[in-house]
This record gives C-alpha cells, sequence and structure tokens, in this order.
C-alpha cells in the first residue's frame, strides 16, 4: 500500500477513537480535571496493529488512566470496525504522549527567562 493511503487510514482511525472516547463509561478515563488528547496513531501495512498515542493533561492518574484504556480497546476496536471500512480491524494498543506536556513544560521556562534586549544594537 501507498504510503499516503497508510496516513489518510491513521487520521481516520485517530478521528474516530477521539470521537468514540467520549462515549466510554469507564471512570477511570473521565477523571475531574483531566484532558484525554488522541495525539497520533502508527497503524501497521497489514492492518493488524495500530499504536494509539494519548496525552494526558491535568491531575490525572496517569497508569489508572491506561488501565482504563486497555479495559475499553475491546469496545473501542468493535466502534472503529463500525465506522470505518476496512479489510481489518487492527488490535489497539495504547501508548502514553507526553510530548504536549513536554512542551508546556519548555513553553513555562522559555518565558521565566530574564532576557534583557540591548537598545544599542540599532546602531
Amino acid at each position: 500500500m501507498p504510503n499516503h493511503h497508510i496516513d489518510r487510514i491513521n487520521d481516520d482511525i485517530r478521528r474516530v477513537l477521539a470521537d468514540k472516547l467520549r462515549d466510554v463509561k469507564d471512570p477511570r478515563l473521565h477523571q475531574e480535571g483531566t484532558m484525554l488528547t488522541v495525539t497520533h496513531t502508527d497503524t501497521t501495512t497489514d492492518l493488524r496493529h495500530c499504536k494509539v498515542y494519548v496525552s494526558v493533561l491535568g491531575q490525572a492518574d496517569e497508569k489508572e488512566l491506561m488501565r482504563g484504556l486497555r479495559s475499553a480497546a475491546g469496545y473501542l476496536r468493535r466502534e472503529l470496525g463500525q465506522s470505518l471500512d476496512l479489510r481489518y480491524t487492527p488490535e489497539l494498543t495504547f501508548l502514553l504522549d507526553d510530548s504536549i506536556a513536554h512542551g508546556a513544560y519548555i513553553n513555562k521556562l522559555i518565558n521565566e527567562l530574564d532576557i534583557k534586549h540591548d537598545e544599542d544594537d540599532s546602531q
């Protein structure tokens, strides 16, 4: 399969999972003050496996959240199969993506820097 086809499938899977995560009844996924985001999906070319990268912002217990995602994987896979017309519905593996939290931390560090601009540079 051409690479752009897998990219399109990854985008569709990410979109469907982000939508269906709201319907999951597991309280571990809907902790107060927590935002769960599907940041990226990586599907194998044979469509058998899909790594789903999720980012968590807020005061969440990440271990419990990951347990909740593993518990909901069967439901999400079934919903994915009903929403997308794929040859195979991939097995979902959830992985924690801390890139958004890391970016926020770097941004905070940059904003805390005390940089004085030299006014003599214009001469």
